[in-house]
């Protein structure tokens, strides 16, 4: 990878002394610009439903909160205890799943939530990473003893199971990021050519059996590249996702302003937050967010190719596609170039628990470029 050179300002000061340095500004520069469009996307449809503005803007602070201390909790502790607490992390994952099944609220026909205190908490993105950590595992012991990397383990059973279980929620693009990430990261540390095609195909089936069970997910997909097609049922939320980038111009019609959270585009605070960010800071501030993600990008894997073990490395990659993989499909699902699939934004989207396993995670690749840094 080419040598990324580090900006500089008057008087020879950098922005940033190492990759890590990048990673935290980063970070910092899309929670801001996400708490500003999370009370701009949300206000409307929370003073209408909870009679004050401030609604989801008050839990949207706790839940930064929240995962700033996650990130500093990841942060001073070696990465390589995560390797250690995985089974106790793993049995907590797992049983609350399986609760969420047994007890969580019905929301939109779908039981992904538990109540916890202050916040709702989303037991499918903590399995996100717990699904990371189990690959980066199981990898990182297979390259150190060189050998083969096989897709039928004990850990992608375990894998299945916690994308089985979201899936009943039911939650398709949850467990298809539950799986398919751990799956990427397989092929990414070398698995052979043969298995790639056997995940392919047997990848390729899932998705259609899934697709089948559910009508609905049929008729979104035969809507993705005609959604004017079926514009009031359907390919509702994508046209008025377009409508909204669309109008947004160049620069934008100005923060606040944006007319399709006043009740016109679904989910305008949370799946479809971008689109409401487009169409108040325009092209501009859509090519800036993309710019953000793509610099998270590099700079993950200038930590991941500098870590100081295989572990480290597998880990820090799983984690930087995690981000930016949800980020681009988020992205690509907005723009209307793949069905609606329920992922957020990272950041720009309101979703508690999705910010602060976000946080949790960002603060352990930082830490694995802070122990990468030691042994150079």
């Amino acid at each position: 990878m080419a040598e990324i050179q580090k900006k500089e300002v008057g008087g020879g000061k950098k922005f940033w002394t190492n990759d890590m340095e990048a990673i935290i500004a980063i970070t910092v520069v899309l929670l801001i610009l996400g708490t500003i469009n999370v009370f701009s996307s949300s206000f409307i449809f929370a003073e209408a439903e909870f009679d004050t503005p401030y609604f989801f803007l008050k839990r949207h602070v706790i839940n930064v909160f929240i995962g700033l201390i996650a990130f500093g909790v990841c942060l001073h502790f070696d990465y390589h205890v995560w390797r250690k607490w995985i089974v106790p992390v793993l049995g907590f994952t797992l049983l609350a799943l399986i609760a969420v099944l047994i007890v969580g609220p019905v929301v939109n026909g779908a039981r992904r939530w538990l109540p916890l205190f202050v916040v709702q908490f989303q037991p499918a993105e903590l399995a996100k990473l717990v699904a990371i950590m189990i690959a980066a595992a199981y990898i990182s012991v297979k390259i150190r003893l060189k050998q083969p990397l096989q897709i039928l383990s004990i850990q992608a059973a375990i894998v299945i199971v916690l994308s089985g279980l979201t899936e009943l929620e039911p939650d398709m693009g949850t467990a298809c990021i539950i799986l398919g990430i751990p799956t990427l990261m397989l092929i990414i540390s070398g698995l052979d050519v043969r298995k790639i095609k056997m995940l392919a195909f047997l990848g390729a089936a899932g998705v259609a059996a899934l697709i089948i069970k559910e009508p609905y997910r049929l008729e979104r997909l035969k809507i993705t590249y005609d959604p004017w097609s079926d514009a009031q049922n359907y390919g509702y939320q994508t046209v008025q996702s377009l409508s909204a980038i669309g109008s947004g111009e160049l620069t934008g019609m100005g923060l606040g302003v944006g007319v399709s959270k006043y009740d016109y585009l679904p989910e305008a605070h949370t799946d479809f937050a971008f689109a409401i960010f487009c169409q108040e800071n325009g092209f501009l501030g859509a090519i800036f967010v993309f710019l953000l993600f793509s610099a998270f990008a590099v700079y993950a894997a200038r930590i991941a190719n500098k870590a100081k073990d295989e572990y480290g490395q597998i880990l820090s990659m799983g984690i930087m596609i995690l981000i930016v993989g949800q980020a681009i499909a988020n992205l690509l699902m907005v723009g209307g170039m793949i069905p609606v699939v329920g992922v957020p934004l990272p950041f720009i989207s309101y979703g508690g628990t999705s910010l602060i396993i976000t946080m949790a995670a960002i603060g352990i690749l930082v830490n694995v470029g802070k122990q990468g840094e030691k042994s150079g």
